[in-house]
């Protein structure tokens, strides 16, 4: 059985953009996966890349084509200037690490708050925000609030492990099993193909 590392971040626009398109290639092929948010902001300075606010104005340009180009093409509501971005990722990412280890659907949690950035407006740094994310998701908010320790700590080893695993961005996944990396959910039928072939 595959097991795939999901480096995510729950502000990239590319992640809602991989709606969930990688769980059912989980379960198509027999795979599991293990969320691991990180603190993209860090990842891009520890990986040569650079932050969105920081880029030329002529990839900032070409990114707002390609975000509606893929929107329209998958059919998926997208606001393009959200109303909180960017915004903190630490809260909502804690509570993604909580929820793995209680145990549920963590993929529907990931994608809840993926949603409630480019297409709902909503602030998912709020307190309030993250209960009803998590409740929408079936688990109990709770479990983030007495979670924040273990998560502040998975969140920094996160980070870690991604640089370690070669990626840079995301949404970048790894087959652990022979360490095929795949960057961007443009890439996921090339993880189709290759865990059919597994």
């Amino acid at each position: 059985m595959a097991h795939i590392d999901y480096y995510l971040g729950t502000v990239s626009p590319w992640c809602y953009l991989a709606g969930d398109r990688l769980e059912q290639l989980a379960q198509k092929h027999g795979a599991t996966i293990t969320y691991k948010p990180v603190d993209l902001m860090q990842l891009f300075s520890r990986t040569g890349g650079v932050a969105p606010a920081d880029r030329h104005p002529s990839r900032l340009a070409l990114r707002g084509q390609e975000l509606q180009r893929w929107s329209d093409h998958l059919d998926m509501k997208m606001n393009l200037k959200p109303a909180h971005f960017p915004v903190n990722m630490a809260p909502s990412s804690y509570a993604i690490i909580a929820a793995q280890e209680a145990g549920g659907d963590v993929g529907a949690l990931v994608q809840g708050f993926l949603r409630a950035v480019w297409a709902e407006e909503r602030d998912i740094s709020d307190d309030a925000v993250i209960a009803e994310v998590m409740t929408a998701a079936g688990f109990d908010p709770a479990i983030a609030e007495n979670g924040l320790f273990v998560g502040a700590e998975t969140y920094g080893r996160n980070l870690e492990q991604a640089v370690e695993a070669g990626a840079f961005g995301a949404p970048f996944y790894v087959v652990r099993e022979t360490d095929q990396r795949f960057w961007g959910q443009d890439r996921l039928d090339f993880l189709d193909r290759h865990l059919a072939s597994l």
